[in-house]
């Protein structure tokens, strides 16, 4: 049972430092129910959270199937830093009322995959408030400023002569000093977090803890054009609170190989399971689409039920098998004269005019499903059904 475990615990990671003690950990526990501390933070700089957040959390899901108590760090004071990491230049500073709202729209999402039993919500600001000068002060005497510039970030900036501001120095500080308060025993995130990670293992022993935590990297996932990192900002993403036909639809939108990385980062199917259908495929004896289908069903069932994504399954194959329209388009009332690029954004199928112009220049627009290339087109009175791509969809009335 304890190799099943570490093999689940072990799967799709990037780099594990001091797998021996997440060993002991998972041991101690199947010999005599000793539970651990996972912590992950968070800081709640955004108010969504898609895919690539929920390869963390499906890990610490994992850990808590295998006696590990989550530590759920809301990071609401060092969202007042912003986290430098992989940033060319200083963050813009969040208000304290925006950072709230943020914390609670993520603790509403994360347990849809974590067991709220197994988790504590926690909030930095509750000891780094306490902390106080002396505390930061005696914080800071712990590092060099020669071994922050070691950071990547930090030393092209400082070559480039770009502005680092003192408080991004503390950020990782800040970020260690939470698992000396936590007595955390393993920390998990990015690889691109790997510097923050290790200075919870130096704090820890500077300051006596007793312990040095384990770290637990995971890999950053790509998003739909399987080329950069799942952001919001590259609009390459799936949220999770997204609709269930557009889950569905931007699962199956994926390519053949990257689909394969997202089953092993984000199913909870096994990896023999995973194996067999990649064998069954190289053999001709499974079409990628159902595979993919699959996943998409696997995903849509996670953050709603098993129901809605039935539902989501055949309205997407009456729009693109059959080319029917769906049944459930936002229905929007507009001015005569409406500029086309302006009735998409009001349509709420577009987020910009200069983007829907370059949609429509780039023959991803209909009107009732013809293309259009018309980018100064205006609407006269009547009703309209607008299309952006093969899966935004609105009806205008034009009056």
């Amino acid at each position: 049972m304890v190799q099943k475990a570490l093999e689940e615990i072990s799967r799709g990671t990037a780099e594990i430092i001091d797998m021996e003690r997440i060993e002991k950990l998972v041991s101690k526990y199947y010999d005599d129910g000793s539970t651990y501390t996972v912590k992950a933070g968070f800081d709640p700089t955004g108010a969504d959270l898609h895919l690539g957040h929920t390869v963390l959390l499906q890990k610490l899901r994992a850990f808590q199937n295998h006696g590990g108590r989550v530590q759920l760090l809301i990071g609401d004071f060092t969202a007042t830093i912003g986290d430098p990491t992989g940033k060319s230049e200083t963050r813009k500073v969040l208000d304290n009322d925006t950072i709230m709202a943020n914390a609670k729209t993520y603790q509403e999402q994360v347990f849809n995959i974590l067991d709220e039993s197994k988790t504590e919500v926690v909030f930095n600001s509750t000891w780094l408030n306490e902390l106080g000068a002396a505390g930061m002060v005696a914080l800071t005497t712990t590092f060099s400023v020669a071994r922050m510039l070691e950071r990547d970030d930090f030393s092209k900036r400082f070559k480039g002569e770009q502005s680092i501001s003192i408080s991004e120095f503390l950020y990782p500080l800040l970020q260690g000093y939470d698992s000396v308060e936590l007595k955390s025993d393993i920390e998990i995130g990015g690889t691109d977090q790997k510097f923050n990670l290790l200075m919870g293992r130096h704090l820890q022993r500077v300051y006596n803890v007793g312990k040095e935590q384990a770290v637990l990297m995971m890999p950053i996932l790509e998003g739909l054009d399987g080329v950069q990192k799942m952001s919001k900002s590259l609009n390459n993403y799936i949220g999770i609170t997204e609709e269930p036909k557009d889950i569905y639809a931007k699962t199956l939108s994926v390519s053949d190989e990257l689909m394969w990385r997202y089953y092993e980062l984000l199913s909870e199917r096994s990896l023999d399971a995973i194996a067999t259908m990649k064998e069954d495929v190289q053999k001709g004896t499974l079409h990628p689409k159902i595979v993919k289908e699959n996943l998409a069903l696997e995903l849509v069932t996670r953050f709603y039920n098993e129901e809605l994504a039935t539902l989501a399954k055949g309205e997407f194959d009456n729009v693109f098998k059959s080319n029917q329209l769906p049944t459930d388009m936002n229905e929007v009332e507009v001015e005569e004269g409406i500029w086309i690029c302006k009735a998409l954004v009001d349509a709420g199928i577009e987020p910009s005019t200069s983007q829907a112009r370059r949609d429509i220049k780039q023959n991803a627009v209909s009107i009732d499903q013809k293309k259009i290339s018309d980018e100064k087109l205006n609407l006269t009175a009547g009703e309209y059904i607008l299309q952006v791509g093969k899966r935004k969809f609105a009806k205008v009335k034009v009056k």
